[in-house]
């Protein structure tokens, strides 16, 4: 069994990034990054390229509407498709299989047996 904490980065879906970009950056005294925008339109926190801390992005969603459930945290993984085999047998389902994210890797999207929406990452 693994002990290593996997999770490594998040998602907090907004209806504004900008309004949220200013709220996040005020309150906690930071400055926010803007990412390509044909990934969407996404601002992270600071971070450190293989650094020790989690980190995520605000992402800005068309027709969001905020409920208690905006936040995706993703976890790590050597190749989302060996956790995507996983998924079905454990009772959950795929939202959106391996797809790649430029130099970064590859996400997936998924869903717990409770409704949690949860993610993974993969260099390969």
């Amino acid at each position: 069994m693994n002990t290593i904490n996997p999770v490594c980065w998040f998602d907090i879906n907004v209806s504004n990034l900008e309004r949220a970009k200013k709220f996040y950056e005020i309150v906690f005294d930071i400055k926010l990054t803007d990412l390509p925008i044909e990934w969407g339109k996404q601002s992270t926190f600071p971070f450190e390229n293989n650094g020790t801390n989690a980190t995520g992005a605000l992402v800005e969603k068309e027709n969001y509407v905020a409920h208690e459930n905006n936040t995706v945290v993703y976890f790590t993984s050597n190749d989302c498709i060996t956790e995507e085999n996983r998924v079905e047998k454990a009772g959950g389902k795929i939202i959106k299989f391996k797809a790649p994210i430029g130099e970064f890797g590859f996400v997936s999207i998924l869903q717990d047996t409770e409704g949690n929406t949860i993610g993974l990452h993969s260099k390969e």
